[in-house]
């Protein structure tokens, strides 16, 4: 059950650093065309910097949950690296507490305030709507609690190597 579980988050884990990195990919491809449009063909258009701004908002919350697992996320361990072992531990789990109770507010109010925006529209890009574009922070807030949920009940991955599980499949079909 544990490989089963370890198998379906690294997966997610996959996804999450794929849609982050093709979110980076995609603004890096769109500001230039912007920059291009209004400089060069004289005409601005509308769409390059809000959808950037989503995609950021995207990347930045799917890719924390990345970073989360990976554990390359932002900790200040000056206080528990002076704590004894029992305390150190006792501090990790509360920490991983926290971080569970954050992701819950996350998905909770992110959602709600997804549907309280949902019948509003986007001015510069008048076919989006707006609770469309907060999606990210309810998605990711579910996300980084499966990562947190793993590190409390399974232990810490981020020292694990993810396998890419089409070839191991491909190899324990042969063998």
């Amino acid at each position: 059950m544990k490989n089963l579980l370890l198998r379906i988050n690294d997966r997610i884990y996959m996804a999450c650093i794929w849609i982050a990195g093709l979110s980076v990919l995609a603004i890096s491809l769109m500001i230039p065309w912007g920059v291009f449009a209004r400089y060069v063909l004289g005409t601005g258009s509308s769409w390059p910097e809000p959808t950037a701004i989503l995609l950021m908002m995207v990347f930045t919350f799917i890719g924390a949950a990345a970073s989360y697992r990976s554990g390359s996320h932002m900790a200040v361990a000056m206080l528990t690296d002076r704590l004894a072992p029992n305390l150190r531990k006792a501090a990790a789990i509360a920490a991983q507490l926290l971080m569970a109770t954050i992701c819950l507010f996350m998905a909770i109010w992110g959602s709600k305030l997804c549907m309280s925006t949902w019948n509003q529209f986007m001015s510069a890009l008048p076919t989006l709507r707006v609770g469309i574009t907060y999606m990210p922070i309810p998605i990711g807030g579910v996300l980084t609690l499966v990562f947190v949920l793993e590190k409390l009940l399974l232990g810490d991955q981020s020292n694990r190597r993810v396998v890419r599980f089409d070839l191991v499949e491909e190899n324990e079909g042969a063998a």
